[in-house]
């Protein structure tokens, strides 16, 4: 069943969405050549813990990390670890914070110097996507809108959508229902309502949707070792439009 978020559950998953916005920024300012996405982790784990919250990805089923760092093409869920950040990377960090009980979930892509226009366009294009998907989030659609309008600006543009891996509820827990594909078609599924909170997140690959996940158990990648972008937001449905819940107080 998907939950619907109360007046209260909202206010406080704005705080928890505002703090991982906040981290998910900071994090990316510190993206550079020669960081290693170990210094990225320790980075957020700091600020995450001085903001007053915790990772809610550090120990999930055994998993090491306080945030992900992916590089090129690994497409989600890489392990921070050694690696040093070159000139041309493509990084994407996810984010995710609990607090005061609730979870504030977010990602993005950052390209280091990158000069390649087709990787630009494979970026751009996953931005796009995410933004198709907020503004389906709304009071009356059905769930499958979001996975279609997701699909559509990938595919029109020539990329892939990601099928193994989804994006999906949020609110107490990391991963509450539904799941949400980012493809098929649309008008199916539950109608969406006012006040449910979802993680949206397009995850593209520039060649094959095909990926496998390493000896590492985590992290995956692009079947083919092409790249793959990375876009995440926190949302609550809304009547007219969506609300974006991971957004940075200035």
């Amino acid at each position: 069943m998907i939950s619907i978020k109360t007046s209260q559950e909202l206010e406080r998953m704005r705080a928890s969405g505002a703090i991982a916005a906040r981290v998910k920024e900071a994090v990316a300012g510190q993206i550079k050549p020669g960081v290693t996405t170990k210094d990225l982790d320790d980075f957020a784990r700091d600020l995450i813990e001085t903001l007053g919250g915790r990772s809610p990805f550090f120990g999930y089923r055994g998993y090491p990390g306080h945030i992900c760092v992916s590089v090129n093409d690994e497409v989600v869920h890489g392990i921070p670890g050694p690696r040093q950040i070159r000139l041309g990377d493509i990084v994407s960090i996810d984010v995710g914070v609990v607090y005061d009980g609730y979870v504030g979930d977010n990602a993005t892509t950052v390209m280091v110097g990158v000069t390649e226009p087709e990787i630009i366009r494979l970026i751009r294009t996953t931005e796009r996507a995410l933004e198709a998907a907020i503004g389906k989030a709304v009071e009356g659609n059905h769930l499958s809108d979001i996975s279609h309008a997701v699909e559509s600006v990938v595919s029109d543009a020539g990329f892939s959508v990601v099928r193994d891996f989804v994006g999906h509820g949020v609110g107490r827990d990391m991963h509450e229902e539904p799941q949400i594909p980012n493809f098929g078609p649309p008008g199916r599924g539950p109608r969406l309502k006012a006040g449910m909170t979802l993680a949206l997140e397009p995850m593209v690959n520039m060649g094959t949707a095909a990926v496998e996940v390493m000896a590492d158990g985590w992290t995956v990648l692009t079947k083919d070792r092409m790249p793959s972008a990375h876009f995440e937001h926190t949302v609550a449905v809304g009547k007219e439009a969506a609300e974006i819940l991971t957004v940075s107080e200035k």
